[in-house]
């Protein structure tokens, strides 16, 4: 498929599918100015849950389960709900919103059913596949390499909930836990797939240690859905020094916001767009671990994007040119993106 997937659970791993399944129904007062629809996959549901929060505009969450249907394309789908399971899925009905979200390719044919019914302004986070035409609003990072358009744009990596009005709580949760940890507090975000196969696994593990052990810090280690058990093994093991080790699982407390929120340096693996997206709107100093051999290509053309920002640095030049603290500006696409849906928004209004 052209452009990115559809998210798997473990690019947010600050939220579990069975959070998503819980989410509650925000501004659903007869005021629900937007809709977002939310189907099983949390890294589609963040990207819309982002953008709607930084729109400021009250929302509801429209839960979305699919039937056999949806592994056809979508351009066989057209504008359609027949691959959506209605015994497990909200009511999509009158009365109409004036926006409504969606990320991931499943959601397109529900997005421009809803569109074409209510006259809606349609927002798709990532690439439905061609054609898009009658989508008003096509959001996709920009590493994706997706042409130009009308309707198209473009994001250095993806809208996420990462504001600091979300990691601020979860931090202040998690401070009294760490307290026994010396300072520079190291993150270490694992991610999964190719590029975190237990032998790379384990060389992050060994030199997030060497990091700490150089800065007289400790190292706040956190797997993702996404992380084999082979390459949590690997990189747990290979762990020397003052940690603090978690290994996800769903239904369990998670402390990868909070990680977030305390860390003085975040160190995260190059294989997951979202969270190489989040740890960049911290602000904090960024090292990616990308090793060439594992990357694919459109994820090293985000790196570089970051690199060329500020926003990042690759995990050996700590060891070339010695670990630094740094500043930049906070990567923070979705308010971005909600600024550019209210200037169409408005457009729209006074045509």
């Amino acid at each position: 498929m052209h452009g990115a997937r559809d998210g798997a659970p473990g690019d947010t791993p600050g939220q579990t599918s069975s959070e998503v399944a819980s989410l509650p129904a925000i501004g659903d007062d007869g005021a629900n100015d937007v809709w977002v629809l939310a189907d099983h996959r949390p890294g589609n549901v963040t990207q819309c849950l982002g953008v709607a929060e930084a729109l400021g505009m009250p929302f509801s969450v429209k839960s979305i389960r699919y039937n056999p249907l949806a592994r056809l394309p979508n351009w066989v789908l057209g504008a359609t709900t027949l691959h959506v399971d209605r015994k497990q899925s909200a009511v999509l009905t009158f009365p109409w919103p004036r926006l409504v979200i969606a990320a991931g390719r499943r959601t397109a044919p529900i997005l421009r059913t809803i569109g074409r019914k209510s006259g809606a302004f349609t927002v798709q986070c990532m690439w439905p596949g061609p054609p898009c035409d009658d989508i008003d609003l096509v959001v996709v990072p920009e590493h994706d390499g997706i042409a130009a358009d009308e309707n198209i744009f473009r994001t250095v990596g993806t809208p996420n909930r990462a504001s600091a009005q979300r990691l601020e709580p979860e931090a202040a949760l998690w401070r009294p836990r760490l307290t026994h940890l010396p300072r520079p507090w190291i993150a270490v975000l694992v991610g999964g797939g190719r590029g975190v196969v237990p032998d790379q696994a384990a060389i992050l593990g060994q030199r997030t240690s060497a990091l700490a052990r150089r800065l007289g810090g400790s190292l706040l280690a956190t797997t993702s859905p996404r992380t084999s058990t082979e390459a949590t093994s690997s990189f747990l093991t290979a762990i020397e020094g003052p940690a603090y080790r978690h290994i996800w699982a769903p239904k369990i407390e998670n402390p990868y916001l909070g990680f977030l929120g305390l860390a003085d340096i975040i160190v995260v693996t190059g294989d997951s767009t979202s969270m190489c997206s989040e740890a960049c709107g911290t602000g904090k100093p960024v090292y990616i671990h990308a090793p060439d051999a594992f990357t694919l290509e459109k994820h090293a053309r985000l790196h570089k994007s970051l690199f060329a920002r500020g926003c990042a640095r690759p995990l050996s030049s700590a060891f070339a040119h010695g670990a630094e603290t740094w500043t930049y500006q906070p990567l923070n696409e979705a308010v971005r993106v909600a600024a550019e849906i209210r200037r169409r928004l408005d457009q729209r209004a006074h045509a």
